[in-house]
């Protein structure tokens, strides 16, 4: 059925591998829930997502556009203006997204409950 085999997708350089270590950090999904409904600037997620330093949500960023998933459009000007959005490729995982957002709500007290019986 769904078992793991030796040469499956999940050896560490299958392109599956290293597209799921992408969207595994702990903020790229969160990240890029928040661009789902239109592109915002950084002042914006970071006021949305709450709890994410500037520092880190700008790395995040970043590694998404390297790879693929978000794009940067630098509008210039004084003060500097620059919006993310999500590429095609990025609203691919919004149907991802939002079954694994739905488990966490369904779910989120019965983890919660484990780790503190752990």
């Amino acid at each position: 059925m769904y078992g793991v085999e030796p040469g499956d997708i999940f050896l560490a350089d299958c392109p599956a591998r290293l597209a799921v270590e992408v969207i595994a950090d702990k903020w790229a999904v969160v990240v890029l829930w928040g661009l789902n409904d239109h592109p915002r600037r950084h002042s914006e997620l970071v006021e949305l997502i709450g709890g994410i330093s500037k520092k880190v949500l700008t790395q995040t960023l970043r590694r998404l556009q390297t790879n693929g998933l978000v794009t940067r459009t630098d509008y210039g000007g004084v003060p500097p203006r620059v919006e993310y959005d999500l590429t095609d490729l990025g609203r691919t995982l919004m149907g991802p997204i939002r079954l694994l957002t739905e488990w966490a709500e369904q779910n989120g007290e019965a983890v919660l409950a484990a780790q503190e019986a752990g």
